[in-house]
């Protein structure tokens, strides 16, 4: 029995050889953005903000009255980040999917107003390396337990299912989705010169 050769990633993904994912969504119901109340970074809100109208219409009536009356982010943070609001349960971009993410395709880009952590989902940044890895049940503490983060749910390579998130996280570790904030995940040697950097001002 030959090892299939696995295919050239252009991050380091800890897990690659490993991992298993496949969004089923419609299935699932989104069940993602269940209470989901992603950090968002500075310049991800204001891009929010500057296009609300855009999404204002797609959004459930209920959610859109959460919204108008008090905004789409709330005082509670994560990360030192402000937290997406919620509404009924569910993030207030949900609505049959990811209102962001669908705006976003229409215009050619899906992850163009998403925040980076929703969008990178389900890669998370490794601590103190330049590498990612795919969240899975009980691997560096994975406390969510999403049936999709169950590896025994898909036979399907990680690597193959999530080439969009992988190409995206290659985006922000290159600095082209700077313009999000300062906290988007850099690689530890980013990380380390921007420190050095900090305590010489």
């Amino acid at each position: 029995m030959t090892s299939k050769a696995l295919p050239t990633l252009p991050i380091l993904v800890e897990n690659a050889a490993t991992a298993t994912f496949d969004c089923v969504y419609p299935t699932c119901g989104g069940k993602c953005c269940k209470q989901g109340r992603p950090p968002v970074e500075p310049g991800e809100i204001a891009r929010i903000e500057a296009n609300l109208a855009k999404f204002l219409p797609h959004l459930r009536e209920k959610a859109r009255k959460v919204v108008t009356e008090r905004g789409f982010m709330t005082r509670r943070e994560k990360h030192g980040l402000r937290m997406m609001a919620v509404s009924e349960g569910w993030c207030v971009f949900e609505n049959q999917g990811c209102v962001l993410h669908k705006v976003g395709a229409k215009e050619g880009d899906r992850f163009k107003y998403k925040p980076w952590a929703c969008a990178t989902f389900p890669l998370d940044r490794l601590e103190k390396t330049d590498g990612w890895y795919v969240r899975q049940w009980k691997l560096h503490g994975e406390a969510w337990d999403l049936f999709c983060l169950n590896p025994k749910e898909s036979k399907k390579p990680a690597v193959s299912t999530m080439q969009g998130e992988i190409e995206f996280a290659a985006r922000l570790d290159s600095g082209k989705e700077a313009w999000r904030g300062g906290d988007v995940p850099k690689p530890a040697k980013k990380r380390k010169a921007a420190k050095k950097r900090a305590t010489r001002k």
